[in-house]
Formats: structure tokens, sequence, C-alpha cells
């Protein structure tokens, strides 16, 4: 009886490690970006991407420290916008940030997670998709345009209000 027990303890924890390493994900695209950010805060502290003036280069950040360095991960296309109830989305302007030497750079992108994993409550629209970083609990959702993620948005919220 205690063999049948010990087998089945140590299938569980086989069968949760093996669903566990499969579900990382190794080259972070804009629709999986949010869970490959989550996957590197084993530690919660906060991780961030940052992507400098042009974009060529991305640089992720965890708790300040830099880990990854992503070449050609987006352009200067790329858009960042909020969602408001009564205004709709709103494009944010580019941030500044401040390097070692203490000189000003153009942020081009930026999205973080906090310690509690909880991510940057953003839309960004890049070569004519929409990606829905507002869910708190879901996957980041893909859209064709941002019309139709805005008309999805105010559907949800006309459900909610009824």
């Amino acid at each position: 009886m205690i063999v049948i027990v010990i087998i089945g303890v140590v299938y569980t924890l086989a069968v949760t490690k093996l669903k566990s390493v499969g579900s990382e994900v190794s080259t972070p695209t804009l629709s999986t970006l949010k869970e490959y950010l989550i996957s590197l805060n084993k530690e919660h502290t906060s991780v961030r991407m940052l992507c400098l003036d042009d974009c060529r280069e991305c640089v992720i950040y965890n708790d300040g420290v830099k880990v990854q360095a992503l070449e050609n991960f987006l352009d200067p296309t790329v858009e960042r916008y909020r969602y408001d109830f009564l205004q709709g989305t709103v494009l944010l302007r580019d941030e500044i940030y401040f390097n070692a030497e203490g000189q000003d750079e153009n942020v081009c992108f930026s999205f973080s997670i906090d310690k509690n994993n909880v991510s940057d409550q953003i839309i960004v629209v890049y070569k004519e998709k929409a990606y829905n970083y507002i869910t708190y609990f879901d996957k980041t959702e893909v859209y064709d345009t941002i019309e139709d993620l805005i008309e999805e948005k105010e559907k949800q919220t006309q459900e909610v209000m009824q």
C-alpha cells in the first residue's frame, strides 16, 4: 500500500513538472510577451521590456538588471494606447528614459510586469494587428484591427452595465 502511494506521489510530481516545462515560451512575440515576461518573474520582482530610439534593440530587465536583448523585435511604427470607457483609446506619448550616464533617450516601446505579475494595461498596435494587454488573468488577445478590439471592449462594457 505504501509503495502505491509513493508511486502516485512521484507520478503526480513528474507530470506537473513536465507540464510547467512545456508551457515556457522560448522566444517572445507580441502575442506571447506578457506570458514570457511572467515566466522570467520567478522571484516576484518587476520585469520590464524597454525599446529605445528606433526600436532596433529591446532589452529585458528583471528588477533593474539586464537579462536579455532582442534584436529587431519591433520597429518605430509600434503604437501604444490605453483604453478609457469615456474617451475610447488614448495614444500614449513617448516616455523619457535616463541611461547609466544620465543622458535621456526616447522610449520607442515599454512594457512592464510588476511583482504581482500584473502587466501594463495597454493596447499595442503593430503591423496591422491590435494586441490587448488590458486583461489581468487572460492571455493576450489579438485582433485584426484596433476598431475590432474597441468594439469588443464596448460590447463587454455594455454587458456589465446591463
